[in-house]
């Protein structure tokens, strides 16, 4: 039994040693996204941040690190000059050939590719061995998970809510539930009328979402302009007719970070608005 608890010791022991070192050797990080961006924050890694991604918002301190990287592309000649440690990048957001040289050129690069709620809280862990005070991201960690279980507990055996969530208007596109987004819809009841589209972001008419039969409309975008959209079609669509037209967070929503918390609370608690009308 001593012998055990020795090892366990001597465990714990190098672990913690393995991860001083590597918070030691980390001091210049770059983030490719305003996701992985916000989540350096959440992980006690801000200070460590030297450049990141246009639309790089939150916390406002992300509002003056130096950009290298936008819709468009990395801008590769600046991050090499910039000799960083690490770089936080996102896996299908940004462009696979350029993230590929980066490695190829020695550079250690962190992809994050969110599928599910619980890898927000995953990857605070992850992010926590580059942190000098790596108890920070570990808290962060563990309060999203405690407030997710609570929000799951208040939400649990809700009625299904049909809802439509619209992004821009020309082209008229939405998401499906193989996209981010949807892992919150669906957290909190609502059951979308394109779940089953091949790609993530299918291109949709008027007609289609007529056929879907929403009971809510969703949209990043004012409710004014929503309702310009869909006023003429006010006695096909339940959801037009008793005004459950709204507005999201869309920082909140798209992003996997901590912040998704306040989109879950923001989209139950809409949800819950349109059952109670029902």
């Amino acid at each position: 039994m001593r012998l055990l608890v020795l090892l366990m010791l001597a465990i714990c022991v190098s672990f913690s040693s393995a991860a001083t070192t590597l918070a030691q050797q980390t001091q210049r990080i770059i983030s490719l996204s305003p996701h992985t961006t916000e989540m350096a924050y959440a992980a006690g890694l801000g200070d460590k941040l030297i450049a990141a991604s246009t639309y790089s918002d939150y916390p406002p301190a992300a509002k003056k690190l130096e950009r290298v990287a936008n819709y468009r592309g990395l801008k590769m000649e600046r991050i090499l000059a910039l000799k960083p440690d690490l770089i936080l990048a996102w896996q299908g957001g940004n462009p696979s050939r350029e993230l590929a040289r980066l490695q190829q050129l020695g550079m250690k690069i962190i992809y994050s590719n969110p599928k599910t709620l619980t890898d927000i809280p995953k990857t605070l862990e992850q992010l926590s061995q580059y942190a000098d005070y790596p108890q920070v991201a570990l808290q962060a960690a563990a309060a999203f998970n405690q407030q997710l279980q609570q929000l799951k507990t208040a939400n649990l055996n809700k009625s299904k809510v049909r809802y439509f969530y619209q992004l821009g208007t020309t082209p008229l596109m939405t998401v499906a539930d193989s996209s981010w987004p949807s892992q919150i819809f669906h957290f909190c009841g609502g059951e979308n009328i394109f779940a089953n589209s091949r790609v993530a972001y299918p291109q949709v008419n008027q007609e289609h979402v007529i056929v879907g039969q929403p009971q809510v409309i969703f949209s990043p975008q004012p409710i004014k302009t929503t309702l310009q959209l869909w006023a003429p079609w006010q006695q096909q669509l339940a959801a037009v007719k008793q005004h459950h037209i709204y507005q999201l967070n869309a920082n909140w929503l798209s992003r996997p970070t901590p912040r998704t918390l306040l989109a879950i609370k923001q989209v139950c608690s809409l949800l819950n608005q349109v059952r109670d009308d029902h």
